[in-house]
């Protein structure tokens, strides 16, 4: 680990245990990180930052359980299976959060691009790129009207409806490495479309994330696609 990379990682810490504190004092914090209630203070208050080991222990370890916990307490799920995540995919500065615990939970590549679904994945794509310094990528329903070359990929859904998505040929170069992200994941349906893409790409895949998996189908799916990591940050 370089120096910015031990700075970045150190900030991230600190990021995560401000959120944690909004709603606990200190010794509730302290309970739930197994730090001194004096330490956090001085992390949290900015006067000196935690030491690489202890942030990564912030990051990959309470982190992932806490932001799945605000997760899920942002989430609303409708009698009838609908999602309303817009409590998570309209807060840039959340997201920023899930970047890296979910980098370090699920181990994935270090991507070129990160690849999603327009229009809801789009910020999760967003922090995602920027937390590993790639390039995003927006897959579409309809063609740009000024780019020529399209990578396409077309699918008939269980519902009989034929979903096709778009993607700009110059957005992913042979042999890139992709991650492909998404806020949601159900049936599995637009994650193989956008494997597809990867694929079509002559791209390399490594990895698959989504903020939230509605029952096992669509993970088990992008498994059976892929034989990188594939996972989600919680699951309903």
């Amino acid at each position: 680990m370089n120096r910015a990379e031990k700075a970045g990682l150190q900030l991230q810490a600190v990021s995560v245990l401000r959120m944690l504190k909004e709603s606990r004092t200190y010794d509730e914090l302290a309970e739930v990180t197994d730090l001194p209630a004096g330490d956090l203070n001085r992390y949290v208050n900015g006067h000196v930052l935690p030491s690489a080991e202890r942030a990564r222990e912030v990051v990959d370890g309470v982190g992932r359980e806490a932001l799945s916990r605000e997760l899920e307490e942002r989430v609303r799920v409708d009698d009838e299976g609908y999602v309303d995540n817009s409590g998570v995919v309209f807060d840039q500065s959340f997201l920023d959060l899930i970047a890296p615990v979910a980098a370090g939970a699920f181990d994935f590549e270090r991507p070129d691009v990160v690849l999603t679904a327009a229009t809801d994945g789009i910020t999760l794509a967003a922090a995602m790129a920027s937390y590993f310094g790639a390039r995003s990528a927006y897959a579409k329903k309809s063609k740009e009207t000024a780019v020529e070359e399209f990578i396409e990929s077309r699918q008939r859904l269980q519902s009989g409806i034929e979903l096709t998505y778009y993607l700009p040929t110059s957005a992913i170069e042979p042999g890139e490495t992709v991650l492909v992200v998404d806020d949601l994941i159900r049936s599995g349906e637009t994650q193989e479309l956008l494997l597809d893409i990867a694929a079509r790409a002559d791209a390399e895949v490594g990895g698959v994330f989504a903020l939230i998996s509605v029952g096992d189908e669509g993970i088990a799916r992008a498994r059976e696609l892929t034989d990188a990591p594939v996972g989600a940050l919680t699951t309903y």
